[in-house]
């Protein structure tokens, strides 16, 4: 099955590695003289950054714009935070996080932290593909029960998926993993990140006004359009019906709630049609939250179902308008924020 095969199956124990204080100069000529993709950069073997190939296009392109740069060490220029595999991410966990977090090497640890392997995209995805291609053979082996092994096959081939079919974003698993991951990752290096939820203002009597099939038209519509508004390291999925979550890494409260309200503005510019609207035209309404850098959440779902309050308060504030609820004040119903557009 597609869940039971790990990273560790797939991941190459010969890592490249460097240290931080290493002269940045000698490690790209080792990446050229050796051919590699990457290093890992450790200190007490643990990985504490990567300088790859996309970092050198980035120190050459300073140098091509003529800004002269002083001798540097790896620490000046390798990738932080560093995303890392555990011992038990399955293929398809780290499928998920390799897409969302646009990234080509994930370095696996083991449960106390250490380096003890490196496994690629190409390893994932060559590894996606094998298994998507012999599970459209089972079909073909048996004539006999043809009809009963399409069904499971069929279904099999659903859980490779990491799109929403209707919307083109990513479906409700993957977030699930993607926030699994993310929240790991901030509680471990001590980083914020935040969440928005979104939901569709009456979004019911646009179905029954315009029919499911143009409601399905207006979802595509908006997710196009909200995938064009976001930076490149945030993420949206579909998280339900006609709810839709964004995972912005690195993000202050208040800078999620500027982006989010940037984002419901930009929609009602669009002024999609809608006529059992008071504003005759589509609207979003948005709860916000934030994983602080200290005493944060213990999971990524306390963090959710406050952005989640937060959105219910919208909802009952007259919709399209972002709520937000501080941290320090979750405790008390009482206390959302909230924020016209």
């Amino acid at each position: 099955m597609h869940a039971e095969v790990l990273v560790t199956s797939l991941m190459t124990a010969d890592v490249p590695i460097t240290t931080a204080n290493a002269d940045l100069a000698d490690v790209i000529q080792s990446m050229i003289d050796n051919h590699f993709t990457c290093m890992v950069v450790v200190e007490n073997d643990m990985p504490i950054g990567i300088i790859t190939e996309r970092d050198i296009v980035r120190l050459m392109g300073l140098f091509i714009a003529d800004k002269p740069q002083p001798p540097m060490l790896v620490a000046d220029f390798m990738s932080v935070p560093l995303a890392t595999a555990s011992e038990e991410m399955t293929l398809f966990e780290a499928l998920v996080i390799t897409s969302a977090q646009k990234i080509r090497h994930l370095p696996v640890v083991n449960p106390s932290g250490r380096l003890i392997g490196l496994v690629t995209q190409f390893d994932l995805a060559k590894a996606h593909f094998s298994i998507y291609l012999k599970q459209r053979d089972t079909i073909e082996q048996s004539v006999t029960q043809r009809t009963r092994e399409l069904l499971q096959v069929n279904e099999q081939l659903k859980s490779l998926s990491l799109v929403d079919p209707l919307t083109g974003l990513g479906n409700r698993r993957a977030m699930e993993t993607d926030l699994e991951h993310t929240h790991c990752q901030a509680v471990r290096y001590k980083r914020s990140y935040s969440v928005a939820l979104f939901d569709v203002d009456h979004f019911k009597l646009y179905n029954d006004c315009y029919g499911h099939m143009a409601g399905d038209n207006a979802l595509r519509r908006i997710s196009e359009h909200l995938m064009k508004s976001i930076r490149t390291s945030d993420r949206f999925y579909r998280y339900g019906g006609e709810e839709i979550l964004l995972i912005m890494p690195e993000t202050s409260l208040n800078g999620a709630l500027i982006l989010a309200d940037r984002i419901l503005a930009s929609l009602a510019d669009l002024n999609i049609p809608h006529e059992k609207s008071p504003h005759k035209f589509i609207t979003l309404s948005c709860g916000v939250a934030s994983q602080v850098e200290e005493n944060g959440y213990d999971s990524w779902i306390d963090l959710v179902d406050l952005a989640d309050r937060g959105l219910y308060a919208s909802k009952n504030n007259g919709r399209n308008c972002t709520t937000i609820i501080p941290p320090e004040d979750a405790a008390d119903n009482s206390v959302p924020r909230m924020h016209g557009i």
